[in-house]
């Protein structure tokens, strides 16, 4: 079937999605707490399916996380909530969208609705078609990934139904790492369906529990403030006009196909692949150094096990690492005090090299020596800035606008470099912005990091 624009997929959606999917709901019972079956989505062609689900027992399949996750969501009503434009808007923070999905804190309302995810994740499959202009025979391909939140199963069943009623192929990660979605839109590999023409990494960082959000990439990198803002105006169309029933069901796509993949399995063996070639093509580079990881509980737990194990390293006394969407030991957070003072005790009691702790969706990282002294912020930037100019000796460091002049002083100084650019706004589109000066011979850049510890190499 021809491949439909953006803005008739758009059109479609909101003739379609005030029908409900009955045998959904006659699957799971409204208010029971059903399985998660490998069945996973009974999808009817051209429809939004409404979840009535108020609790949902929640399986990972990634072999990262075997346990059982329960998750007491906010349940969709039988009657669509009024959302306007405005409060679809409000749910931009910067290059993301954030909001609450899980009730039950005080003066915290739901605003990340089942419907509302799903009104999200067709308004980016619309737009994805409206930008990557697939041709008749081609349909686009999207990953799903999320973090150990609690709430990550029912809005990850949510965007399913609303990127394959928009007519995309599905693709679930279940537990993964920000870097591994965008990497899954780069990765040559078809026997794990990749690439893939746009991600969707479930996240919202270091925020609490009842807390959830999106991040979009494509092969382009993260997307911008603009773009997200357009689809979050698209969204806010598809959910307000639920009553048009101007299309018929022969101007809908097929019925569109889920499946589910292991990518980390890919993504940890191509990190364990780029050590060793770094490394001189040595099996086991990190071989007698004992390094500890504390995951906070989030989804980082695979860095021990999977990456530094089979490159050598001891990785005993390594910490929190089952992930739990409620984050019982500390936030998952590297510049926060009360999680640095784990990983710095972890080292020390462990008699360990190093400590390495990692956000909730391991986009952001810190370290702890052997001595217990902390390696982020400024001083990590500056310790990785020494390790790429060893190699690329002329290039450009790229930072965000709060980091200190003092680093500034050690790059160009004491390292005898020449200099470092600052950026203002350094968000998911970083990696876009870099290559733009590049290309304009700006900059020659191998290094790009956020004073909160995010970092990039191009």
């Amino acid at each position: 079937m021809a491949a439909m624009s953006g803005k008739v997929v758009e059109h479609v959606l909101v003739a379609q999605c005030c029908q409900k999917n009955r045998q959904f709901r006659a699957e799971y019972g409204q208010n029971s707490c059903a399985q998660y079956r490998p069945t996973l989505l009974p999808f009817v062609r051209g429809k939004l399916a409404w979840n009535h689900i108020s609790a949902m027992q929640l399986r990972t399949y990634s072999k990262f996380n075997r346990r059982i996750i329960y998750c007491n969501a906010a349940p969709s009503t039988t009657s669509i909530p009024s959302v306007d434009k405005a409060a679809f808007l409000k749910l931009q923070n910067g290059s993301d969208i954030r909001g609450v999905a899980v009730g039950g804190v005080e003066g915290e309302l739901v605003t990340l609705t089942e419907p509302v995810t799903e009104a999200i994740a067709a308004a980016f499959a619309a737009w994805l078609i409206e930008t990557k202009k697939p041709d008749a025979s081609k349909r686009l391909r999207v990953s799903i990934g999320h973090d150990s939140r609690i709430s990550a199963q029912m809005l990850q069943d949510a965007v399913s139904r609303g990127l394959a009623s928009a007519g995309v192929d599905v693709i679930q990660y279940g537990l993964a790492s920000t870097p591994a979605m965008f990497n899954s839109t780069l990765t040559e590999n078809e026997d794990f369906l990749c690439p893939v023409d746009g991600s969707i990494m479930l996240t919202a960082s270091h925020l609490p529990y009842n807390r959830n959000g999106f991040k979009f990439f494509t092969n382009a990198g993260g997307l911008g403030k603009a773009d997200i803002k357009n689809i979050l105006e698209r969204a806010a169309a598809i959910y307000g006009n639920f009553a048009d029933e101007g299309f018929r069901d022969t101007e809908r796509r097929t019925t569109p196909s889920v499946k589910r993949v292991d990518y980390m399995t890919v993504y940890t063996s191509d990190l364990v692949a780029a050590v060793r070639k770094a490394a001189g093509n040595i099996e086991k580079p990190l071989e007698g150094f004992h390094i500890v990881v504390d995951a906070g509980n989030g989804a980082g737990g695979f860095f021990a096990g999977k990456v530094l194990e089979p490159l050598g390293a001891v990785t005993s006394g390594s910490q929190f690492l089952e992930p739990d969407g409620l984050f019982p030991n500390h936030i998952p957070n590297p510049e926060d005090k009360e999680a640095m003072k784990a990983i710095t005790q972890a080292v020390l009691n462990n008699k360990a090299e190093l400590g390495i702790i990692f956000d909730t969706d391991v986009d952001r990282s810190a370290a702890v020596d052997s001595s217990g002294r902390e390696l982020n912020r400024n001083r990590l930037i500056a310790l990785m800035a020494a390790i790429v100019l060893e190699e690329h000796p002329r290039t450009t460091i790229v930072t965000d606008s709060v980091t200190s002049d003092g680093l500034t002083t050690f790059i160009e100084k004491k390292l005898g470099k020449i200099g470092r650019h600052r950026m203002k706004f350094f968000d998911n589109q970083c990696a876009h912005n870099i290559y733009r000066l590049q290309v304009e011979d700006t900059i020659d850049s191998k290094e790009a990091t956020k004073m909160s510890l995010m970092k990039l190499f191009v």
